[in-house]
């Protein structure tokens, strides 16, 4: 017994290690070719520029209008999701009967399964024509349709965790509530949601992360066009998608325009990892917190 237990110790060890050598990695390859990169190119240049064509004769190597694009395109997502989501969550919690909600939560999360290209081309064939019918002048590549179908998509992570945060809020606070004369839905936003909002809020910062890191929606709804602005009726390109961009294309290995997915991989890695490790934060203050 004591062998097995061993055996299994070791392998969880193992596990742990190839996770934490493959994140190593990733970090050194996206540190390594940045810094040939912005050898060339100086970081207040890359930071503060307002435009974005390093595929240009007129090389202008500003990634504000990346970051202005993947900005637009998650807060869309963040405001169609998140109403929805702590909706949906508020509803399996406090309404749904128990073997209704069984049934509804494992079919809920069936949206998180469904491959982004799929959510791409319905941004693409159905959200942007439907759009277009009332919205004059709406270009067939948006960031609006991208955005509103990257909601959809983070439906489930918000509800799902939104979800089991509320449930874990103390019965007794819900019974104190009904017991001072609160109705079901004052119950639900003035004691179970306030109650549960260090969950709620990390559910919301890690779907923030997912929105952040989405590829294929953006690069087939929302067009490949570098531009600083935050009107969501024009083609934006975003981060990921001007990664996407010049890894399928002619640029030559080495080059500098070929680092530059590296100084954009090394922008997105920052965002993320900033964001999970608020999430964390905010995780570990609360649990404190009540503990």
């Amino acid at each position: 017994m004591r062998v097995q237990e061993k055996i299994i110790e070791s392998l969880l060890w193992l596990s742990a290690a190839i996770t934490i050598l493959i994140t190593i990695s990733i970090v050194w390859v996206l540190l390594s070719e940045s810094v040939l990169f912005f050898s060339e190119v100086s970081l207040v240049r890359f930071l503060t520029e307002k435009e974005w064509t390093p595929l240009f004769a007129d090389k202008k190597f500003g990634i504000l209008p990346l970051v202005a694009g993947t900005f637009l395109t998650t807060v869309i997502a963040i405001a169609v999701a998140l109403p929805i989501g702590l909706t949906i969550a508020i509803y399996l919690n406090e309404y749904a009967h128990a073997r209704f909600k069984t049934y509804i939560k494992p079919l809920l999360e069936v949206l998180a399964t469904i491959p982004t290209v799929v959510y791409g081309f319905f941004a693409l064939t159905v959200v942007t024509p439907f759009l277009q019918s009332f919205i004059p002048g709406l270009a067939g590549f948006n960031a609006l349709s991208a955005g509103i179908v990257m909601g959809i998509m983070i439906i489930p992570m918000i509800s799902s965790l939104s979800e089991d945060a509320i449930s874990a809020v103390p019965r007794s606070l819900r019974e104190a509530a009904y017991g001072m004369g609160s109705t079901r839905l004052q119950t639900a936003f003035g004691v179970m949601v306030p109650a549960a909002s260090s969950g709620i809020l990390v559910s919301v910062i890690l779907a923030i992360s997912r929105a952040v890191g989405e590829t294929m929606i953006v690069a087939i709804a929302a067009g490949q066009q570098p531009r600083l602005t935050l009107n969501p009726f024009v083609p934006i390109e975003t981060i990921t998608t001007y990664i996407v961009q010049v890894s399928l294309g002619d640029v030559p290995h080495g080059s500098l325009e070929y680092r530059t997915i590296f100084a954009a991989g090394m922008t997105l890695f920052v965002f993320t990892f900033i964001l999970n490790n608020l999430s964390f934060w905010i995780k570990k203050k609360y649990q404190e917190k009540y503990d």
